[in-house]
């Protein structure tokens, strides 16, 4: 319960709503440091590649692609993604600088189960996300989807964990808001051509993929006089769209009926990063990483929370 309360709000708090659920009465420090100790525990465990096991009781995964617009699919396929969000972290004479942490996230097409396991190193995270896929049996699916912000760090952690049968997604919102916001820069912000050439480029990717949209833009000149910004901008965005054209082929990936979107892994870095990224707040790397651990633990479901402490239980007899 102290560890509960300890993920679900900052421990000042959290000895108050332990004070009034339970009568149980526990200093601050306290319930800082039984939490972090359960989260060190389970940060063991995924270390050496030990997942919590799912509930034998629990709903199994359906790996099948469900119908969407009156149109069916054929074959079965699991997802997964990353996200990250900055951490404050102490930065001498009190000030704050800021690490970044991620969040993986495997889920099924229905988004009835998610798991989210996190961590400071993407080699690491992989590792836990293919534990937990072996446990959940995630190998059954055709095809693993693995819904990626664009950052080559992800796709070699994948690769080195999953093996060759992971098919790479560029986030099809994260590639349209690089869209617009290359647009704004060259064409000025709330100009109306700036949203006309935003929205002609998105349906241009959504219906015809990166490798058109890529060639439309190296067919496309600079206006006579542009100014070495305006050239930068435009390499770079030709530039981001070469180096992710590999992962967008939303065509064919919608003719299969997967998600272009990764939204359940967007959550679910949102929420574990409410916890670590109050006012004020500031975090020695290790105790960070415990309490992330263990809430994505809880938001994840599946009797994992319950499984979890009845190991430990179960050691401790």
């Amino acid at each position: 319960m102290v560890g509960l309360a300890g993920i679900l709000e900052p421990f000042g708090k959290s000895q108050d709503l332990l004070r009034r659920l339970s009568g149980l009465r526990v200093g601050s420090e306290t319930c800082r440091t039984l939490t972090e100790t359960q989260g060190e525990r389970l940060e063991r465990d995924g270390a050496e590649a030990v997942p919590v096991e799912p509930d034998p009781e629990a709903e199994p995964w359906d790996p099948s692609i469900p119908p969407a617009d009156g149109e069916s699919f054929a074959g079965t396929v699991a997802y997964a993604g990353t996200d990250a969000f900055a951490v404050p972290v102490p930065s001498g004479e009190g000030a704050r600088d800021w690490r970044m942490m991620y969040v993986g996230s495997l889920y099924d097409p229905r988004e009835r189960h998610t798991i989210y396991p996190s961590g400071y190193d993407h080699r690491c995270l992989a590792s836990r996300m293919r534990a937990y896929a072996i446990a959940f049996g995630l190998g059954t699916a055709d095809r693993v989807v693995a819904l990626t912000d664009g950052g080559n760090g992800p796709e070699a952690a994948f690769e080195g964990h999953f093996g060759g049968d992971v098919e790479f997604v560029l986030d099809f919102w994260h590639a349209s808001e690089h869209l617009h916001g290359r647009a704004k820069s060259r064409y000025g912000e709330g100009s109306t051509e700036a949203a006309e050439w935003a929205a002609g480029a998105v349906e241009r990717l959504r219906n015809e993929g990166g490798a058109s949209l890529l060639s439309r833009l190296e067919e496309q000149t600079l206006p006579e006089g542009a100014s070495g910004e305006y050239a930068e901008e435009w390499r770079k965005l030709r530039g981001y769209v070469r180096n992710n054209v590999h992962r967008m082929d939303y065509p064919e990936y919608r003719r299969r009926g997967w998600d272009i979107g990764s939204g359940p892994t967007e959550a679910g870095c949102k929420i574990v990063g409410e916890r670590l990224r109050g006012c004020g707040m500031k975090w020695v790397r290790e105790n960070s990483s415990r309490i992330a651990s263990l809430r994505a633990l809880y938001l994840s479901g599946e009797g994992l929370w319950d499984a979890f402490f009845d190991r430990r239980q179960a050691n401790a007899a």
